[in-house]
């Protein structure tokens, strides 16, 4: 009798997981569908993708082993897709990752990006990813003459950040800081990832002049993407990210994320 009573036990437990998987799986469907509605180009991974793969090519084209840089790595990095084509991957950020987090770094080294001009040497990597760090630098001009000193002659820099044209955005850097950062840890997976934002640099414009002021060429600044997919780990983040894709009529503002490149002449 007990072993009937286990027996049903299980397969009721297997039911309901099958049905809250079912139910995971109309809910992701149904908001994807949601937020192809928006009509607002490809996703943000998709353009890095690109740009990241066009900087390889043009550095093993130079010859010799890749070296690169994500600055600003926090605790993954989208390089580590890259890991067969580098032969240094080096990452940096303000704070040490948690013990094997980066297990696929050569080295990682603690720097800030705007202070810390000698952290590397000049010429030092041919590529270097910046994954949205640009809105926490409180200093771009130094952060980007940094970067530019750092890449070698014709290594390219990769940029993703948040575009403050999005009326949202907007919003969100402009609320008291104090707030921002409960509304902050809300959005971040953890407290840990919700570092100050300061959004000096954040439109495609501002971005473009600083790139070129800092030396770059070949500069080259795209929006796409939108906040509910961005925030959607959880119902209430996506539905928040929704209401300010939603809010915004013109469909070219309503891109939240700016990806750029820029070549070290």
């Amino acid at each position: 009798m007990q072993g009937r009573d286990r027996r049903r036990a299980l397969a009721r437990s297997a039911g309901r997981d099958r049905i809250e998987h079912r139910h995971r799986l109309v809910s992701r469907a149904g908001r994807d569908a949601l937020i192809s509605t928006l009509r607002i180009g490809p996703p943000p991974a998709e353009l890095v993708r690109s740009a990241l793969d066009r900087a390889f090519a043009d550095a093993e084209a130079r010859g010799g082993l890749v070296a690169a840089l994500d600055a600003g790595c926090g605790r993954n990095s989208i390089l580590a897709a890259y890991r067969s084509r580098i032969g240094r991957f080096v990452g940096a950020d303000v704070h040490s990752p948690p013990d094997g987090s980066l297990a696929y770094l050569d080295e990682f080294v603690v720097a800030d990006l705007c202070a810390d001009s000698e952290a590397f040497p000049p010429a030092s990597f041919d590529v270097i990813l910046s994954n949205f760090t640009v809105e926490h630098f409180a200093d771009p001009p130094a952060a980007f003459a940094n970067l530019r000193r750092w890449l070698r002659p014709g290594g390219h820099l990769v940029i993703t950040t948040v575009n403050r044209r999005h009326p949202f955005v907007r919003s969100y850097l402009g609320i008291p800081p104090r707030a921002r950062a409960r509304l902050q840890r809300l959005v971040k997976t953890t407290a840990a990832d919700a570092h100050p934002l300061v959004g000096a640099c954040n439109d495609p414009r501002t971005l473009q002049a600083a790139l070129a002021s800092a030396g770059f060429t070949s500069v080259d600044i795209q929006t796409t993407g939108h906040l509910a997919r961005a925030w959607g780990r959880r119902l209430p983040t996506f539905t928040l990210g929704l209401i300010g894709d939603l809010a915004v009529k013109p469909v070219a503002s309503r891109r939240s994320t700016i990806v750029a490149e820029a070549v070290a002449p």
